[in-house]
């Protein structure tokens, strides 16, 4: 058999990983979208590297959009297989897909008008709305910690990794040759702290492995909790500059996350009277979403359900979903606080915020996540004293902040203890994925000396044998 790497390879968005066995059957693990790659973007969206309708099925770890957000193309472009999943993906990647696309019609239309100015062809989106419901006809839902038949030569179990709700390493059995060969994929690992969610899974001795590797070189503040850190930064953007704080982010697991942490600071009676705006349509379905699989809570969050029904309510929360609500913000005088997506700040209505409030020296833009170098929060969290926003030149005046250690995804401390229950011996191979080079290199020397023997970082489109 033979593994390729046609996405997160050297780079943190775009998941894609193909398993070909010697029949000719194709399994792909992931179809994520690659996001903030710069103009390149769009590009690296259109070319698969492999042939869709050869695909004979999906396995997907999470509904983030760079692990799913092609799917609706990859079923356009010829693929008709199965798109195994957990159920709160399923559930998830139906709205996230159906936005997904709702954002690329939007933009697509505002850039063609600037193309018919400029006598160039118009552009089509990379799906759009019908393109997203009709794919998910083809998802199966698999539950945690069972094996699942896929056909003959392959068996797939879905183990927890706490990283958002339904997300899962995949775990595969592969029958080739008379021998069974085991490979698991990471998927995102979450942290073994996390505030809402359980703690990623052990899982059994694997022969090779696909791992996330995104906060790779990097260890998350412990030592000051999260609803202290946000705290901080409402008080000194909104009480003390008595301006707008505008937090980029994600709209399923950091919005919830952060939602969590202003419902403890009401708890506690520390949390600033001011109104606190989420303005994100997906936002307001992913968090309803999330409430109703309470069962993939940690033990401190099931134990606060039974005072507290909502973990993510708190007095001066109102949810934006029209988009005059949202355009009316924008005349709205400060201070208040918006959280909206994406997180990376390059799309969605935070792309319209940051545009509207970049300029003035009262506002804060806060960055709770990774953010890649070539997006719009990467440009930002980079220092850049001016950005174009919409084809328009913004200088960046409003304070740039940022909380690293909100990341959902583990750090290295994390992801070595993810690692913890394999003998590194019998480990023939293991590969670093979804990271930037430098951060993997560094990790790579860290796991060598963990005892893996092979630590291998693939380039894009790169395919190996596997013994």
């Amino acid at each position: 058999m033979k593994i390729a790497f046609h996405g997160a390879a050297r780079t943190v968005t775009g998941s894609k990983h193909l398993l070909t066995l010697k029949n000719g059957k194709k399994y792909l693990l992931d179809c994520g979208m690659f996001q903030g790659m710069g103009k390149q973007t769009d590009a690296m969206n259109r070319a698969w590297g492999f042939e869709p309708s050869e695909v004979t099925h999906l396995i997907l770890s999470h509904a983030h959009i760079d692990h799913s957000g092609l799917i609706p193309k990859f079923v356009k472009d010829g693929f008709d297989g199965k798109i195994f999943c957990t159920p709160a993906t399923k559930e998830l990647s139906a709205v996230m897909l159906e936005d997904s696309a709702g954002i690329q019609e939007s933009e697509i239309k505002y850039e063609n008008k600037r193309r018919a100015q400029d006598g160039l062809p118009y552009l089509k989106p990379l799906y759009d709305t019908a393109d997203a419901m009709a794919a998910m006809d083809y998802f199966v839902e698999v539950d945690y910690d069972n094996w699942y038949t896929i056909d003959e030569n392959v068996q797939v179990q879905y183990t927890d990794t706490g990283h958002i709700i339904g997300s899962a390493a995949v775990h595969l059995k592969v029958k080739e040759d008379g021998k069974t060969t085991r490979i698991t994929f990471s998927g995102d690992v979450g942290r073994y702290r996390d505030v809402i969610l359980r703690s990623p899974a052990v899982f059994s001795q694997a022969d090779y492995i696909l791992l996330e590797s995104t906060y790779g070189n990097s260890l998350h503040d412990v030592n000051t909790t999260t609803p202290d850190q946000v705290l901080k930064w409402i008080e000194k953007a909104c009480i003390q500059k008595k301006g707008k704080l505008i937090i980029p982010a994600f709209s399923v697991g950091r919005t919830q996350e952060i939602l969590y942490a202003l419902n403890q600071l009401e708890l506690e009676r520390r949390l600033p009277d001011l109104n606190y705006f989420v303005d994100s349509p997906l936002s307001v379905k992913a968090t309803q979403i999330i409430k109703n699989y309470p069962q993939y809570f940690n033990k401190t969050i099931q134990k606060l359900l039974q005072s507290d029904s909502d973990p993510f309510g708190f007095k001066g929360l109102k949810f934006i979903k029209s988009v005059d609500e949202s355009k009316l913000l924008n005349f709205r005088n400060g201070p208040f606080v918006v959280i909206s997506a994406s997180g990376m700040a390059d799309a969605g209505r935070v792309k319209h915020h940051i545009s509207n409030n970049i300029e003035n020296s009262h506002n804060t833009i806060l960055f709770t996540g990774y953010c890649e170098p070539h997006s719009l929060g990467g440009k930002l969290l980079d220092g850049r004293k001016e950005v174009n926003i919409y084809g328009v030149a913004h200088e960046v005046n409003a304070e740039i902040g940022s909380i690293r250690s909100m990341s959902a995804h583990g750090d290295y401390d994390d992801l070595c203890q993810f690692l913890a229950c394999q003998d590194p011996k019998r480990v023939k191979r293991l590969f670093l994925v979804h990271g930037e080079y430098h951060v993997q290199q560094e990790f790579q020397q860290r796991l060598i000396r963990k005892g893996f023997a092979d630590v291998e970082i693939p380039e894009m489109h790169y395919e190996i044998g596997l013994e």
